[in-house]
C-alpha cells in the first residue's frame, strides 16, 4: 500500500517535535519564508488583475471592482472558517491514528461547504443593490459593480470547496499539493485576465469571468490532491448531520474573527465614497498592494502556531515567550524594509495604476504612513495566532471586532471630518496602535496563565494552522485590519 492509500503519513510524527529545540528565531524565519509562497501568488495576482482594470482609464471602473471585492470578502471569510475547521478536525483524527474518521469528517465538511457556498451566493445576490448602495456605490460605479458580482459571485460554489481542499491537504502534511492549488488558480489568472479584458474587449466583465475560470482551476487541482490522498468517501447523511456540531464549534469563532475585517472594509469604503470615485479607486489599489507588500507578516503570524503548540506540549513556556519576542522582532525588521521600498517607489506605482489627483494623494499618504501602522497590525496578527493556537480563540475574535469597530469607525469619522480622505486612512491606522499593543500584552499573559495551570477557554483539539492560513488575516483596507 502506497503512502497515498492512507489519510496522512506516518513519517510526519518523526518530525513532530522539531520546534522544541534549536534557535526560535531561525524556526520563525524558515516557517515564514516557506509560508509566503502561496500568499504571494494569491495577493500578487489580485494586484495584477486590478492593474489591468486600471489601464481601462476610468477610475469608476476601478472603484466598481473595489466595491465588488468588499462583498466577495464576506464569502471568503465564511469559507476560511470552514477551511480551518476541516483542517483542524481531520489533522486531529490523523494524529489519533483514525484514517476512517478523518475521511468521514473530510466528507462531511465538504458537504457542509457546498451547502454553505450556495446559501452565501443567494444571501449576497438577493440584496445586492441595497448592500452596494450602503457602502457608497452609486451611478455608473454601482451598475458595473452589480454586473461584476452577478458574474463572479456564483463561482463561490467552486471557491468554497476549493478552499476546503487546501485545508484538508495541509491536514495530511501535503503542503506542496496545497500550494499547487493556489498557484494553479494564480497562473490561470495571469494568462486569462488580459486576454478577456483586452483581447476580447470585455473590460470589467472580463475580469469577473477570469475570476470564475481561475476558480475552476482552483477546485480541479484541489480535487486531484484530495483524490490522490484518498481523503473523501461516499457521504452518509447521518454522518454529515452528526458531525455538524463538531464543525460549528471550531468554524464559528474563525468565521466571526474573519468577518470583522470585511465589516471594517465596508465602513471605510462608505467613508471614502463621500470623496468621489477617485478616492475609492486609490483605496482599492492600497487594498491590493498592502497584502503583497506586507505578505511576510501574514506568513509569519501563521508560522508561529506549530512552534507555540509544540513548545506548549513540551512545557517550554520560556521558549513560547521567545516565540512572541522573535515574532515582534521579525515584524519590526520586515516592516522597516518594506516601508522604505514603498516610500521610494510611491510615485512610479501610482503612475502605473493611472492614479491622479485625490487617488494619487491618498496612495502617496499610505506609502508614507504605512510603516508604523503595519508594525502594530503585525503585532495584532501575532497575538491572534497565539490565541487561536493556545485555546483562547474568542479573545482573538474580540480583538478583531474591537479593531473593526472601536478602532475603525470613530477615528475614521474624525479623520474624515478634519483631514479628508487621508484622515480616513490615518484614523483607522490609529486604531491599530492600541489593539496591536493590547493584543501582544494579552498574548504574553495567556502564556503566563497556561504556565500557572489555568485551563484555556477551549482546549485546542487540532494541529496548529499552516502558514498559508494566514490568509485569514487579510486586510480589509490599506490601513485597516
Amino acid at each position: 500500500m502506497s503512502e497515498a492509500d492512507e489519510v496522512g503519513r506516518p513519517s510526519q510524527a518523526d518530525r513532530s517535535a522539531r520546534f522544541v529545540s534549536g534557535p526560535i528565531l531561525r524556526h520563525v524565519l524558515v516557517m515564514s519564508a516557506t509560508g509566503s509562497v502561496g500568499l504571494v501568488a494569491i495577493f500578487a495576482v489580485d494586484l495584477l488583475s486590478l492593474f489591468y482594470v486600471s489601464k481601462l482609464g476610468d477610475p469608476a471602473l476601478t472603484a466598481a471592482v473595489g466595491f465588488g471585492s468588499i462583498l466577495q470578502f464576506f464569502a471568503i471569510a465564511i469559507n476560511i472558517g470552514l477551511m480551518i475547521a476541516a483542517g483542524a478536525l481531520v489533522s486531529r483524527a490523523i494524529g489519533a491514528g483514525d484514517p476512517s474518521g478523518a475521511r468521514r469528517i473530510a466528507t462531511s465538511v465538504t458537504i457542509h461547504g457546498l451547502i454553505q457556498a450556495g446559501l452565501l451566493v443567494v444571501l449576497l445576490l438577493v440584496p445586492l443593490d441595497p448592500m452596494l448602495r450602503a457602502i457608497g456605490a452609486e451611478g455608473h460605479t454601482l451598475e458595473v459593480a452589480k454586473r461584476y458580482l452577478w458574474i463572479s459571485l456564483p463561482s463561490n460554489l467552486l471557491l468554497g470547496p476549493g478552499m476546503l481542499f487546501t485545508g484538508l491537504l495541509r491536514a495530511v502534511g501535503a503542503a506542496r499539493e496545497a500550494m499547487y492549488v493556489t498557484l494553479g488558480g494564480a497562473i490561470v489568472t495571469i494568462f486569462v485576465d488580459p486576454l478577456l479584458i483586452f483581447g476580447f474587449g470585455l473590460g470589467v466583465d472580463g475580469a469577473a469571468l477570469a475570476v470564475c475560470i481561475a476558480r475552476v482551476a482552483f477546485i480541479a487541482v484541489g480535487w486531484a490532491g484530495v483524490r490522490r490522498y484518498r481523503m473523501l468517501q461516499a457521504p452518509r447523511w447521518e454522518d454529515v448531520i452528526g458531525d455538524l456540531p463538531l464543525v460549528v464549534r471550531i468554524a464559528l469563532p474563525a468565521m466571526l474573527t474573519n468577518l470583522a475585517p470585511s465589516v471594517a472594509s465596508a465602513f471605510i469604503a462608505h467613508a471614502l465614497a463621500g470623496f468621489g470615485p477617485a478616492a475609492i479607486a486609490g483605496n482599492v489599489v492600497i487594498d491590493r498592494l498592502a497584502p503583497v507588500a506586507f505578505c511576510g507578516l501574514f506568513a509569519m503570524s501563521g508560522s508561529i502556531g506549530p512552534i507555540l503548540g509544540q513548545n506548549w506540549g513540551a512545557g517550554r513556556f520560556d521558549r513560547m515567550r521567545e516565540v512572541l519576542r522573535s515574532g515582534a522582532f521579525v515584524t519590526a525588521a520586515y516592516v522597516v524594509a518594506v516601508w522604505l521600498l514603498l516610500v521610494l517607489a510611491r510615485t512610479p506605482i501610482a503612475s502605473a495604476f493611472e492614479l491622479t489627483g485625490v487617488a494619487a494623494d491618498l496612495f502617496t499618504f499610505f506609502c508614507l504612513a504605512s510603516g508604523p501602522v503595519w508594525f502594530f497590525n503585525g503585532l495584532l496578527f501575532l497575538s491572534n495566532a497565539s490565541f487561536n493556537n493556545l485555546g483562547f480563540p474568542y479573545v482573538s475574535t474580540l480583538l478583531n471586532w474591537g479593531r473593526a469597530t472601536l478602532g475603525t469607525i470613530p477615528p475614521a469619522l474624525a479623520g474624515a471630518a478634519w483631514y479628508g480622505p487621508e484622515g480616513v486612512i490615518a484614523g483607522t491606522g490609529v486604531g491599530s496602535i492600541a489593539f496591536g499593543l493590547t493584543g501582544l500584552t494579552l498574548a504574553f499573559r495567556a502564556i503566563g496563565r497556561l504556565e500557572r495551570g489555568v485551563r484555556p477557554e477551549a482546549e485546542p483539539a487540532f494541529d496548529a494552522p499552516a502558514a498559508d492560513e494566514a490568509v485569514q488575516a487579510a486586510p480589509s483596507s490599506g490601513m485597516s485590519l
